[in-house]
């Protein structure tokens, strides 16, 4: 990756705060483009504070993540599906892999998927995986199981990951579902902030933020605040078993790169608290370029509606005869 100065970095800050994000120019960019954007926003941005917090671990020993996190992760949240409604909520047909940067093996694969042979194989978590869960609709309830490893449920298809921030740790043994995923605090831009930004439904005003993946990009908090005020948590999975990245069998394959950001945005006006998660997978097996998705949740008071179901997957709709 392309190492930037604290001047470049600011440059490009100053760029795409003051011209990617004008009213008027959104409106032209694709829905791929903006979480294009949302990504470079995050690579270029976030690495000016972890620059900082290095230099003051230099001065003693380092903090546990615990308590050298810059945002609050924990809690109950639940998926707020405003885009891709049909790809998450339901199970497509079979050949249905609109707006996935897919290639020609990889069409093969997703043209030959039968649900049953699956099930039959034992292999009812491959829309579980690293590359499909958090796109499942349901809940995350998300906890330190000590202080340098944060631990993530899904109550969809029960599965469990754990983020290391260790960096002596490695992956070992088998290949899994989750795979291995290492941890780090990124966190905002140094200098001046930019124009507020707002979601695309309610307030009017500043430029228009983001919303989840896909053709959708409807409603969601506003993201770009988020990235000037709070912080993130960047990780990155490797040592995991192919899976799909939707549930009617589009594929991934164990050589993919997997990349997350967790942002906890500003407190909506009304009170609610939203968690984003920005995904970035690379797959030179079955991918034309990167596939971004950026995922909405919503936090809970409690556990109450906490409900762990089996990896399960309905049966895609007949073909018209």
């Amino acid at each position: 990756m392309v190492e930037f100065g604290k001047r470049t970095r600011a440059k490009a800050r100053d760029y795409i705060l003051g011209t990617i994000w004008r009213p008027n120019v959104v409106a032209g960019f694709s829905s791929r483009s903006r979480i294009a954007a949302v990504v470079l926003m995050l690579l270029v941005f976030l690495p000016v504070r972890s620059e900082a917090v290095q230099q003051r671990g230099q001065r003693g020993a380092p903090q546990p993540a615990r308590a050298a996190a810059p945002i609050d992760l924990t809690g109950y949240w639940v998926a707020v599906v405003s885009e891709d409604w049909r790809h998450r909520m339901a199970t497509s047909a079979r050949g249905d892999y609109e707006s996935l940067p897919i290639n020609a093996e990889a069409r093969r694969v997703a043209d030959g998927w039968d649900l049953d042979k699956d099930n039959a194989a034992g292999l009812q978590c491959k829309p579980f995986g690293i590359g499909g869960i958090i796109r499942q609709p349901g809940r995350l309830h998300i906890t330190w199981q000590d202080d340098n490893t944060l631990k993530i449920d899904f109550d969809a298809g029960t599965q469990t990951r754990l983020l290391y921030f260790d960096k002596a740790k490695q992956p070992s043994g088998e290949r899994s579902w989750q795979g291995f995923s290492t941890a780090q605090w990124e966190g905002p831009p140094a200098g001046p902030r930019g124009a507020p930004a707002r979601a695309q439904l309610g307030n009017n005003e500043g430029p228009v933020a983001p919303g989840g993946g896909g053709r959708g990009q409807r409603g969601g908090p506003a993201l770009s605040s988020s990235l000037n005020q709070g912080g993130s948590l960047k990780v990155v999975t490797t040592n995991f078993r192919a899976g799909y990245l939707r549930k009617n069998g589009v594929p991934y394959s164990e050589n993919a790169s997997i990349t997350e950001y967790f942002n906890r945005l500003p407190q909506h006006p009304n009170g609610d608290n939203w968690l984003l998660v920005v995904t970035i997978i690379e797959d030179p097996t079955y991918l034309t370029q990167p596939f971004y998705t950026s995922t909405h949740f919503r936090l809970e008071p409690n556990g109450s509606k906490w409900s762990p179901t089996p990896c399960r997957t309905a049966p895609a709709p007949s073909p018209p005869k």
